[in-house]
């Protein structure tokens, strides 16, 4: 069963004409216009608030998915579901992708619903604090009361995935390392779609110019600006500098020519070398943080099939403690 688990995925379906159309637009709008806008403190703040002004614009979801705010919540954290035969003992818990200074939970429905769906479990999707006003210390605290809030609702946490696209694949590695180091339980399997997990001083070279949707420039500027007083060699603030040794089963998904792909392939060497199960996909020609395109792009709807079969190979492999491991790169 580990085999199912511990296998590197190059999917090279035929490229849509909806993918190319994406990575052209994205290419001639969002990528010159963020190489203009994130400069600045103010840059950031622009951006953070029109985002937020256009998520309180309803998202289409299908008939079947009910979307309810989070009990108890002041902010915009919101369970979802897909369903009625989902399975109330079980729960995925999702952390939104933006940089650490955009986006939400009402943003990133379209990926939460959908692994609602494949992981036939309700989805906690989970409003975290956010730059600048808040700093990365905030957002893990965050992210950490969520994972005990839902073991205090009686989730056992074989019965607990996490999530989390781009930033949230930042917070989601994290998340993992911090409740490791501190002697709490681990969940039964992580998923990381396009992870930021170098948050250090590097130039990244891969990619540079062949990304059509983040320009690396601002991303680094991004980096220098959340890890400011921080050591960024810490595996909590750069998760790729970190000792995976004890941790679930972990699914990287990444896109062939998005900046980010180098960061997300090291992750997966690193936990393979400290005896993990890893399931590393790079999709041919695919945008970062892809899966939220699922409304628009086929290649984006046919990951969850691969998010789906990978949670089948965990469930049929046993809890993380018992399981074997391979370290196969």
């Amino acid at each position: 069963m580990s085999g199912e688990i511990d296998v590197d995925i190059h999917p090279r379906y035929p490229l849509s004409w909806q993918a190319s159309l994406f990575n052209g637009l994205m290419r001639g709008t969002t990528k010159p216009l963020s190489a203009i806008l994130l400069r600045h403190a103010m840059g950031i703040t622009c951006v953070s608030r029109a985002v937020a002004l256009g998520s309180r614009l309803p998202l289409p979801v299908p008939g079947h998915v009910a979307i309810d705010p989070a009990d108890g919540e002041a902010c915009g954290s919101e369970w979802v579901r897909a369903g009625d035969d989902l399975d109330e003992g079980k729960v995925l818990l999702y952390f939104h992708g933006g940089g650490y200074f955009f986006c939400s939970p009402a943003t990133h429905r379209p990926i939460t619903w959908r692994l609602s769906r494949v992981a036939r479990r309700p989805v906690f999707a989970l409003d975290y604090r956010q730059g600048p006003v808040h700093s990365l210390n905030e957002s893990l605290t965050d992210a950490l009361d969520a994972y005990q809030g839902l073991l205090d609702r009686g989730y056992a946490p074989g019965d607990v995935i996490v999530a989390g696209d781009s930033a949230g694949g930042h917070l989601t590695l994290s998340l993992l390392l911090a409740l490791r180091d501190g002697g709490r339980p681990l969940p039964a399997a992580a998923i990381c779609l396009s992870p930021w997990a170098d948050l250090s001083d590097v130039r990244r070279r891969a990619n540079r110019w062949a990304d059509p949707m983040l320009s690396a420039g601002r991303v680094e500027w991004l980096a220098r600006r959340w890890t400011a007083g921080l050591d960024c060699e810490d595996p909590l603030v750069s998760p790729v500098h970190g000792d995976y040794t004890g941790l679930p089963p972990l699914m990287v998904v990444t896109g062939s020519t998005e900046v980010l792909r180098d960061e997300g392939h090291r992750v997966a060497l690193q936990a393979r070398r400290c005896g993990v199960r890893v399931t590393y996909e790079e999709w041919h020609r695919m945008p970062h943080a892809f899966a939220i395109l699922a409304d628009i792009v086929p290649e984006a709807r046919l990951v969850y099939r691969h998010i789906e079969r990978f949670l089948a190979a965990v469930a049929s492999s046993g809890s993380p403690e018992t399981a074997g491991t391979s370290a196969a790169a």
